[in-house]
């Protein structure tokens, strides 16, 4: 199944859903992620794409999960239907909970969930709440209540099978806008409260739209676009060259004196190689 976001309205409610297996997988091999890591990963990754996905164009969001769970932070950055992430110990690891999955919760444990959102000609808006539970979906779903004022529900998923492979991926987004009827919402709380695992509903080979179709069941659903997503990293040589370019005189005299001065992106663990003639090329010109 391709990598898509499908956005739809159903009687005053915003109804968003996607499947993102592909890019999660991509990004977990890059990274070397365990299975606990893949799943923190992926579900930040998709819920970044969930939020982009009310942005205009042009417009970022940063989602970062600070706790004190042995996967430290789990960042995720999307713009329109591009996302990147990492996680700060990609091989973490714990046992898996009663009912047989990863303990994602436990893996990012308590601390804060921080959401920056970089706007067109204005500053960027940061936001922050503490974690519901780790488990991502939950986190931002509160975060979108208690920051932001926005009554939502979000359900996030990640299927890792035994080898490691992300087999499904991908997630829904309700979010009620000004004058819903009470009665739409409890028709939707009770859709929800029927609706198989996001991953299960994938595995059986459902699209984003028949997603929306099963949550909005009863409703009068208005399926409005569909977006094609992938994993894509903004940095490149170029622009980490720029970087290092702008560094003070100190700093640049002491990299020149390397034969080979190298520079890491964390969102896409790509590490960039620079001879020293080009360092000394960026000291002579300041």
């Amino acid at each position: 199944m391709e990598d898509i976001l499908t956005k739809a309205t159903a009687d005053g409610v915003r109804i968003y859903a996607l499947s993102t297996t592909n890019l999660v997988r991509e990004a977990a091999q890059k990274h070397g992620c365990s299975h606990l890591a893949s799943a923190a990963l992926g579900r930040a990754m998709s819920g970044a794409l969930l939020l982009a996905a009310m942005m205009k164009d042009g417009e970022r969001i940063s989602l970062r999960l600070k706790g004190g769970g042995p996967l430290g932070e789990v960042v995720a950055d999307a713009e329109g239907g591009s996302v990147r992430g990492y996680v700060e110990n990609p091989d973490a690891f714990l046992p898996l909970k009663e009912d047989g999955k990863l303990d994602v919760g436990g893996g990012v444990g308590q601390g804060n969930i921080i959401v920056t959102r970089y706007l067109q000609n204005a500053e960027p808006f940061t936001g922050y709440c503490e974690l519901a539970d780790g488990e991502i979906a939950s986190d931002l779903t509160k975060y979108l209540y208690v920051s932001e004022q926005t009554p939502s529900s979000v359900a996030l998923g990640v299927l890792v099978d035994k080898d490691g492979q992300v087999t499904a991926a991908g997630g829904f987004f309700i979010q009620a806008m000004p004058g819903c009827a009470d009665e739409v919402l409890a028709k939707l709380e009770e859709n929800v409260s029927l609706t198989p695992y996001v991953t299960q509903l994938l595995e059986i080979g459902y699209t984003p739209a028949k997603m929306i179709e099963i949550l909005g069941r009863g409703l009068d659903v208005d399926i409005k676009e569909s977006l094609p997503l992938q994993f894509k990293c903004r940095c490149s040589r170029d622009r980490i060259l720029a970087a290092l370019g702008a560094l003070d005189k100190k700093a640049l005299t002491e990299l020149a004196q390397d034969e080979v001065t190298e520079a890491h992106c964390q969102f896409c663990n790509t590490t960039y190689s620079f001879m020293q003639q080009e360092m000394q090329k960026l000291l002579t010109a300041k």
